[in-house]
């Protein structure tokens, strides 16, 4: 079944970046970094012209800006990032009903069904890369293959605005010379474990001996050698809800004790519960995250008998973990708020009604509605909050 499937990986470059260069002009073709003014906070996004002095996605702010210090630093716009993704889906869609989505800018989609409309792979590919360039002034590279693995490594090969051919027959072929690190979980800590046992490409990979594989990475092993000969069978399955929503922020100087902390999880819970708005959703897991000064994360999670939407709901939850949580004698530098098992609110019917609970939702709707008006989480907010001063990254879906 696999060597009869057309597989795309496409995913949007620079994404976040992108969308902020195409809407202001004044920065295309400068080195734009996204993220929080902080320079104790990381980078969400980097434009390919400051990638060019080694700054990537996820580096903390400080070290970019000494690698970069003439960057255009631009606070994240989540709701211009949104926009874009659900035009780039409707075109996604455009050419099959089976795209699975893997963020805000990624996606499989698996048009075999379609290639009887609009031609083979290569074809469906060029065409979505030029609508993408003429109805979103984006660009997006693309991969084309029989199975998901090699479409994904295939589309990271030519970036920025690539497009890579895998046909069937090819796949262990193509991925046999690549260094180890494209290959699923082998990250910047485990590639030089690999490497010292003798494994440095793809090859080495699909080539080498089960037992010996188990030794370095276990029951994992026979999965990683059937990927390296492009052996995948998985099926691209279509879905749209989010699988979690949060807001996290990296402060300037450290927080002590729960009483400084409890404000910042307000503020969190405020921005998450505007985005479920915004969904129509709701959650019934509620996850907190602290970093200390010593960079070590913990994080606990309370799933709730109810459905939730509204900001108190969700503080009241994340102040109950935070009791959990050892906060007092340790300094901590990073705050975070997430939901998960989300669902519609219509899908949640609740057998009678709660007025309170309406009323509620009625004001974050507002609230909501305010807010993406004037694009500015902080223009309507809590009264405890106003002397804060803070502003906060969202984390995005995941």
């Amino acid at each position: 079944m696999s060597a009869t499937r057309t597989i795309l990986h496409v995913d949007m470059d620079a994404f976040y970046a992108s969308v902020e260069q195409r809407d202001d002009p004044t920065l295309r073709g400068r080195p734009v970094i996204v993220g929080g003014a902080s320079r104790r906070g990381v980078v969400l996004a980097a434009s390919y012209e400051v990638r060019a002095f080694g700054v990537r996605s996820a580096m903390p702010m400080a070290e970019a800006l000494r690698r970069a210090p003439h960057a255009i630093v631009v606070p994240p716009h989540r709701d211009r990032y949104e926009e874009a993704s659900a035009q780039a889906f409707a075109v996604f869609r455009k050419y099959s009903p089976l795209v699975e989505p893997l963020s805000l800018d990624e996606a499989f989609l698996d048009v075999t069904a379609s290639r009887a409309l609009f031609g083979d792979g290569e074809t469906i590919a060029r065409s979505i890369k030029r609508d993408m360039r003429d109805k979103l002034e984006l660009t997006a590279s693309a991969g084309v293959a029989p199975c998901k693995f090699v479409a994904k490594v295939a589309s990271d090969l030519k970036k920025p605005d690539g497009l890579v051919v895998v046909r069937p027959g090819e796949e262990e072929a193509f991925l046999a010379p690549l260094p180890v690190e494209r290959m699923w979980g082998v990250g910047p800590k485990t590639t030089p474990k690999m490497q010292a046992l003798g494994y440095r490409t793809l090859g080495d990979l699909a080539r080498a001996e089960v037992t010996a594989l188990e030794q370095a990475l276990g029951r994992w092993a026979t999965e990683v050698a059937k990927l390296a000969r492009g052996e995948d069978p998985r099926e691209v399955i279509p879905h749209a809800v989010a699988q979690s929503i949060g807001a996290e922020q990296t402060y300037d100087t450290d927080l002590v004790g729960a009483a400084s902390i409890a404000p910042t999880l307000l503020a969190h819970a405020v921005r998450v519960a505007r985005r479920l708005v915004r969904a129509r959703l709701c959650a019934r897991t509620v996850t907190v995250k602290l970093k200390y000064a010593d960079f070590t994360l913990r994080s606990r999670r309370v799933t709730l008998s109810e459905p939730v939407q509204e900001t108190d709901a969700i503080h009241r939850a994340a102040l109950s973990l935070l009791g959990l949580m050892a906060t007092e004698r340790r300094r901590v530098r990073l705050t975070g708020v997430s939901v998960s098992g989300l669902s519609a609110v219509d899908a949640t019917p609740l057998l009678f009604r709660d007025r309170s609970a309406d009323k509620r939702r009625a004001v974050e709707d507002v609230s909501a509605r305010i807010a993406e008006r004037y694009d500015d989480e902080n223009v309507i907010t809590r009264a405890t909050l106003v002397h804060k001063g803070e502003r906060h990254e969202e984390s995005g879906s995941k």
